[in-house]
């Protein structure tokens, strides 16, 4: 693997700037109520090159969501071959929360914005539909088809892994980070809500 060019770092670093100065104005002053103006202002950049970096003001949020999915399907892809979809699934999701993880009062504050702010939470599923994409063909070849509907069974098992993390994560959240993520996600899985 070859090391990043300079013009790479370059673009990474002004991403991760815009991202922080954005994500501070959006914790202090609320989602809804900071445009892109203050934000290319903060920064010290144009509108045209804060564009070519983030599509939307969502996309600062949840712009590496579709990163993450990626890291969570290579993670279910090389579980046993015997291991249970569910067993897979929760592997795959508890591998991405351990490397993606902010630290607890930074990702209290997101959670609660994204709670909050509409247009991030349909960004957020349509983001997750990237994710179902990528997972169910890995779930489809863990389950036996022989009378068919496994790609059927495989979606509604992964859309269900993906509610039990959401609802995992508004547990978390609401008992302001006491409830940990991983054993939410499990009750909900072994309680058949999911």
């Amino acid at each position: 693997m070859t090391a990043p060019t300079l013009r790479e770092r370059q673009r990474v670093a002004a991403r991760d700037e815009i991202t922080r100065v954005a994500l501070d104005l959006f914790l202090s002053q609320g989602f809804d109520r900071t445009t892109i103006d203050q934000i290319v202002t903060s920064v010290g950049i144009s509108r045209r090159s804060f564009f070519r970096y983030f599509g939307t003001k969502e996309d600062i949020v949840l712009g590496d969501l579709v990163a993450r999915g990626v890291v969570v399907a290579a993670a279910v892809a090389v579980r046993p071959a015997g291991e249970g979809p569910w067993e897979a699934l929760r592997a795959g999701l508890q591998s991405s929360a351990e490397t993606t993880m902010p630290d607890v009062k930074a990702g209290l504050a997101l959670g609660r914005m994204l709670l909050e702010t509409p247009s991030l939470r349909a960004r957020l599923l349509e983001k997750r539909l990237r994710w179902q994409e990528m997972l169910v063909p890995l779930i489809t070849a863990r389950l036996n088809d022989e009378h068919g509907g496994a790609r059927l069974r495989a979606s509604a098992i992964v859309a269900s892994a993906l509610a039990c993390l959401d609802a995992a994560s508004e547990a978390w959240i609401e008992s302001d980070g006491a409830t940990d993520l991983d054993v939410g996600m499990a009750r909900y899985q072994e309680r058949g809500w999911a």
